[in-house]
């Protein structure tokens, strides 16, 4: 299986960035430069044969890459003014998931590149409100993001790359745009790209072409035309230009941030759906007119929205409507999160709901319980009927290939799962238990190919059946479990000690009835309380006799086996 170049550095200075350009250089192909408009050009270079939804034709398409077994991915990082929310987290997690499959299940390398906005009009408006740095609430707001995307188990670009450590790139960027005609200085020293140099070129993205950003500054040429540097405001940041004291502009630090890795032509770009248009369409323009090509991005991927339930309006900060990564993560786990992305489309818009939660619980809940008992039938534990295993193996084949099928389909996350769930059930199926073996054959080996498979397909997606946490949730039913046997011990104990006629009423009650000297028919029962009290005590449960109670030995909790 190929090793990713997921190289997890923080890189800062000019070395680590030669690095990522000299790895890119090994990607790197001649721009392509033709007379097609705002036609989509096919790549040259080497089919993956797989399938990948692409905005920029709105339909699937071959998924090909400049060179074989390496795709150079860019995707759009935080403004970090403000805690993430789970409308964030979804974006970041489903992405997560492709670029795994990529590189776990196809054998494709991802260089991916990352950029943090760290200086913008929402982190200066914040700081002004809290009289804090703008550079010192940027940087909070970066690690607790970086934090909560280890939280939530997604892996890391190869960098992060900030806006703030860039400010000579993007202003010869935006000088190279200039001497290409394809923008002009303002006498108030902002910058603005000229969207008529390009023509029908603007808009080749989402087709809004004739949408205006910000109508009413006298100084456009056209009201379409977006700033690339603007001019400082008192008791803002800047840095010197030749246009004057100034910072960029949003779209810009994309454009040159991943122009200075991966030169004049990208395999992917990614984000969520509300950045098709403006911010995507405006890097496509800025990058073209910058490196006179036709095609500077080959394929850009959009996740759908995500909904709190019964709303028809994204989760956002601005609308007020968010629950933040680190609140959602005090009462669920990143296992449930990621099923609960897994079970949609990348593409879709998602509804978070308890019952959405609840299903993508159920689901881990059912993988767990097929693996507690397919754990507990190898190893002679569980006694079950004749296995259909010659059934079974063309079980484990086929979902094997549907789960290969679906996911070189457009990532086919949901089609996937249902494969995945469809084997557990089948194996499920094949578990009945029976109280005697009556020498029955056994197969323990297909269970054990079949777990096999279930974790290895698992981990690739991201989720870890092995985790701490997962088991932690586990042992919260574990404890439940525990808690019932306990009241079932101290009923047939009690039952056994009563005396005649306030057997039933005991039992009912778990009372503890007044000492007397059991019937002796009675006394095997009391024997097998008092031995399974002492064998629950090495597990980490004490039964108090005289008051019955639970007492869990937490420490050892995690040692408990599955089966």
């Amino acid at each position: 299986m190929s090793l990713s170049l997921r190289i997890s550095l923080r890189i800062k200075g000019r070395s680590a960035l030669s690095f990522l350009r000299n790895a890119a250089s090994l990607v790197s192909t001649r721009a392509v430069c033709s007379e097609s408009g705002s036609k989509w050009i096919k790549p040259a270079g080497r089919d993956t044969g797989l399938k990948t939804y692409n905005s920029l034709t709105r339909q699937k398409e071959p998924l090909v890459l400049a060179k074989e077994g390496v795709a150079t991915w860019y995707s759009c990082g935080p403004t970090v003014y403000d805690h993430a929310h789970l409308g964030h987290a979804c974006s970041y997690v489903r992405f997560d998931i492709l670029q795994r499959i990529l590189t776990r299940l196809f054998g494709i390398n991802v260089t991916h590149v990352m950029v943090i906005t760290d200086i913008d009009d929402k982190i200066i408006q914040r700081g002004l409100e809290e009289n804090v740095s703008p550079f010192v609430l940027a940087r909070m707001y970066e690690e607790e993001f970086k934090r909560d995307m280890m939280a939530l188990k997604v892996l890391p670009p190869a960098v992060y790359m900030r806006v703030t450590e860039n400010i000579p790139q993007i202003v010869a960027f935006i000088e190279g745009i200039i001497s290409n005609g394809h923008a002009y200085a303002t006498g108030q020293g902002d910058v603005y790209f000229d969207t008529r140099s390009i023509g029908s070129r603007y808009g080749k993205l989402v087709n809004f072409g004739d949408a205006a950003e910000a109508p009413g500054v006298k100084e456009k040429r056209d009201p379409r035309d977006f700033a690339l540097w603007k001019a400082s405001k008192p008791q803002e940041p800047y840095w010197m230009s030749p246009w004057g004291r100034g910072r960029p502009g949003w779209h810009i630090e994309c454009s040159t941030i991943a122009s200075s890795v991966f030169g004049s032509q990208l395999d992917i770009h990614s984000g969520g759906l509300d950045l098709a248009f403006p911010h995507h369409e405006n890097e496509i323009a800025q990058c073209e007119a910058y490196h006179k090509c036709d095609q500077w991005g080959n394929y850009f991927l959009h996740s759908g929205h995500l909904h709190l339930k019964g709303s028809s309006e994204k989760m956002s900060k601005s609308l007020k409507n968010y629950i933040t990564i680190k609140d959602y993560l005090q009462s669920h786990s990143a296992n449930e999160f990621r099923l609960f992305c897994l079970l949609t489309k990348y593409r879709s818009a998602i509804d978070y709901s308890d019952a959405s939660m609840n299903e993508a619980r159920s689901t881990l809940s059912a993988i767990s319980a097929f693996i507690h008992n397919a754990q507990g039938y190898m190893q002679g534990q569980l006694l079950c009927q004749t296995i259909q295993e010659s059934f079974l193996w063309e079980r484990l084949s086929a979902a094997q290939a549907s789960v290969l099928s679906a996911l070189a389909d457009d990532f086919d996350t949901p089609k996937a799962m249902d494969a995945i769930m469809s084997l557990i059930y089948h194996g499920n199926c094949q578990l009945q238990p029976v109280t005697k073996s009556n020498g029955t054959s056994r197969s323990p080996a297909v269970f054990g190919a079949m777990l096999t498979y279930i974790r290895d397909i698992m981990d690739v997606l991201g989720v870890d059946l092995l985790d701490r946490k997962f088991h932690d949730d586990l042992s919260g039913v574990l404890h439940n479990v525990v808690e019932q046997l306990v009241r079932f011990r101290s009923e047939v104990r009690n039952f056994a000690l009563s005396v005649e006629g306030q057997a039933t009423q005991d039992l009912q009650n778990s009372v503890q009835p007044p000492r007397k000297k059991p019937h002796p028919d009675r006394v095997p029962l009391l024997k097998a309380c008092d031995a399974l009290r002492k064998d629950l005590v090495p597990l980490g449960v004490q039964i108090k006799v005289r008051f019955p109670c639970l007492l869990l030995a937490l420490k050892h909790w995690s040692l408990l086996p599955l089966h």
